[in-house]
């Protein structure tokens, strides 16, 4: 005869081995994201912050997992991403439209990071004046923002791209290459500019706080994947303030960050320090917000894509400026309004501004 309390006890027992049977299964079933970063001042923090386990924090508020991933190649970063092996990338403005968007990938800015302030330069050996650098070989990630830079900077001399010779080189290998009898002139960032001005010879002649504003350091997400899980986003800016609120404090854990994120980009923490003065870093969201929605972003965004249309950067056969939509912050659409493919959308900025995540 079963009893009241061997009913109890069989059915208990049973719920038991359902929920263990079933277990796995919800975990197999958590939404899991991939996030690729690769080394440069401002995007130091999402390292740190998966190793110190402020990432597994934000997952696991909002019942999700995310796997961070650095890259040592920047390029391969975004190709990864493009390719849908990643949900999320940092990147700056003008590769988020060369690349991913250029490639048919919608793509939203959910967090504006910081913008160069001088942590991307021109660097010639043996010569201190940017007209000096007519006729040169110039080493650089080619279709990136060190062309941009350089082109920039070549505006201001009465220069202009055919002046010189572009030699692609990939960003691990340059501060290496540098020290070759070759190589006289160079284009790259952070932490690469800092070990190379410490060369004999080496000259910086100019440098992107010359452009403030233009060089934008983002994390972009799938707009599909974002709509879907808007969860991910809310997480990613909470990572994002949280980590930078921690590195930017006048405090003992604070300068234990910057000397692990210095550590991590081959430097000691004076050394990121002195890479974080080149950066006008947004720790706050809601300067990050009002930076977003202003004409300063909008207009810097109109530089960046009459830049890549000139070198052929949007895509085969592109043909005008207009042929990739960007969607401001505040709607309005720089381009075509039916082929939007790059966002800017402040709601993750904005809600850690409100405190609402």
């Amino acid at each position: 005869m079963i009893t009241r309390r061997g009913l109890m006890l069989s059915s208990a027992t049973t719920l038991i081995a359902t929920l263990m049977a079933t277990a796995p299964l919800q975990a197999q079933t958590k939404p899991s994201f991939k996030v690729a970063w690769s080394i440069y001042a401002g995007w130091m923090p999402w390292g740190y912050a998966q190793d110190s386990g402020i990432v597994q924090r934000w997952a696991d508020k909002y019942g999700i997992e995310i796997e961070v991933t650095q890259f040592n190649d920047y390029v391969e970063s975004m190709n990864q991403y493009t390719a849908g092996a990643y949900d999320a990338v940092t990147l700056t403005n003008m590769d988020g439209l060369s690349i991913p968007a250029a490639g048919g990938v919608d793509t939203t800015a959910v967090i504006v990071g910081d913008f160069s302030d001088g942590n991307d330069a021109v660097i010639l050996k043996g010569k201190d004046k940017l007209e000096d650098i007519k006729g040169e070989s110039v080493n650089l990630v080619e279709f990136s923002v060190s062309e941009y830079l350089l082109n920039r900077g070549l505006e201001t001399v009465g220069l202009t791209g055919r002046d010189v010779k572009i030699v692609n080189t990939a960003d691990p290998d340059m501060v290496g290459a540098f020290q070759t009898e070759d190589v006289q002139a160079m284009v790259t960032w952070n932490p690469m500019v800092s070990e190379i001005a410490k060369l004999d010879d080496a000259h910086i002649v100019f440098d992107s706080s010359k452009i403030p504003g233009e060089i934008l350091d983002l994390m972009v997400a799938n707009t599909d994947t974002l709509k879907a899980h808007p969860e991910f986003g809310k997480a990613l800016a909470g990572i994002w303030y949280e980590t930078v609120a921690l590195m930017t404090s006048d405090t003992p854990e604070g300068a234990k960050a910057r000397a692990a994120m210095g550590a991590a980009s081959g430097t000691d923490q004076a050394g990121f320090e002195e890479q974080l003065a080149a950066t006008h870093l947004f720790a706050d969201p809601v300067k990050a917000v009002s930076f977003t929605q202003s004409k300063e972003m909008a207009d810097g965004m109109d530089h960046v894509r009459n830049f890549l249309f000139d070198k052929g950067l949007l895509g085969a056969g592109a043909p005008s400026v207009d042929v990739i939509g960007i969607e401001l912050a505040d709607g309005t659409v720089l381009g075509d309004e039916s082929n939007v493919k790059l966002r800017f959308d402040t709601q993750f900025m904005q809600a850690a501004a409100d405190n609402a995540l």
